[in-house]
């Protein structure tokens, strides 16, 4: 919270002492007040109390301290790809996903003054999907650690000639000029979210599930094509696999999968315990019920 510009840090010390107060409210974001993430918590559960964290890590480890019920944290989003390293930090954390949320989003071009701009701060995430605006307008990129951190940053500082990207609820908060809005090089930009907790839940029986996990295949040929066999022979749908490695070791790839059913599906198991027998691990992330059906 401390590493937060100044106008920024006093708004999040007064959330986080509300979120604190009733932590069974409380939902953990990455971002200063006004930042994407802190949007969606509010959609998400409007009578929940936003905690503020600097990192991703920072919102997981509130909610292992149990400063807050919940985190939410964004893991993909559809024009820019891979948002939190969740990969790398779910895993250690010994928490659950229980839950996902999309919400579209819209950037905005804010400043203390009317322009031109040299430079443009915000996460590198906005600066991605509002690249040929910046583009197009010979404004320099520069990576901020979130959105309305940026926009609060660019509140305090003297120069004329930088501006934030960052939602419309920030300019509001950080006293900024509205440039320009929804700047965003595609109209059909989304991220999705994904909410964590201490303890795993049992999605309902009656709405479509999705599984999230993580493996690691066994450095042999045609690895991966063998440990996924057994998803597609028993009808198990795979809506995301992507790959990541770990560390310095080039060896093997360690891989996420989101596939629709849940533990306990007899043709779930069966493709679990394959993919197991053809894999060095598996890890289940969690289960839950689907935000938005896959087709």
């Amino acid at each position: 919270m401390y590493s937060y510009p100044k106008i920024a840090r006093e708004r999040a010390e007064n959330m986080a002492r509300a979120a604190k107060s009733e932590p069974e409210r409380g939902l953990a974001f990455q971002g200063a007040p006004g930042a994407n993430s802190y949007l969606a918590a509010l959609e998400y559960d409007p009578k929940g109390l936003p905690l503020p964290c600097f990192s991703f890590s920072d919102a997981i480890d509130a909610v292992k301290r149990g400063d807050a019920d919940r985190a939410m944290i964004p893991i993909e989003n559809s024009q820019h790809g891979r948002v939190a390293d969740i990969h790398f930090l779910l895993p250690e954390s010994g928490l659950h996903i229980i839950d996902e949320f999309f919400i579209p989003i819209h950037h905005c071009l804010m400043s203390k003054s009317d322009g031109p701009f040299s430079s443009v701060l915000s996460h590198p995430q906005a600066l991605g999907q509002c690249r040929h605006y910046l583009k197009e307008h010979g404004i320099t990129p520069v990576s901020y650690a979130d959105t309305a951190g940026a926009a609060a940053a660019v509140a305090m500082s003297d120069d004329a000639n930088i501006a934030a990207i960052a939602p419309a609820i920030a300019a509001d908060m950080y006293g900024l000029k509205m440039i320009a809005e929804n700047i965003e090089d595609a109209d059909h930009n989304m991220t999705r979210f994904v909410v964590l907790a201490r303890d795993a839940v049992v999605p309902p029986a009656d709405k479509p599930v999705m599984t999230s996990l993580l493996f690691e295949v066994k450095n042999i040929p045609a690895a991966l094509y063998k440990a996924m066999g057994g998803f597609a022979t028993n009808g198990v749908n795979s809506t995301k696999l992507e790959s990541y490695i770990r560390g310095d070791n080039f060896s093997a790839a360690e891989f996420y999968l989101d596939i629709i059913g849940m533990p306990g599906d007899p043709a779930v198991d069966r493709a679990l315990d394959e993919l197991r027998f053809h894999s060095k691990w598996v890890r289940i992330l969690g289960s839950y019920k689907q935000s938005r059906e896959r087709h």
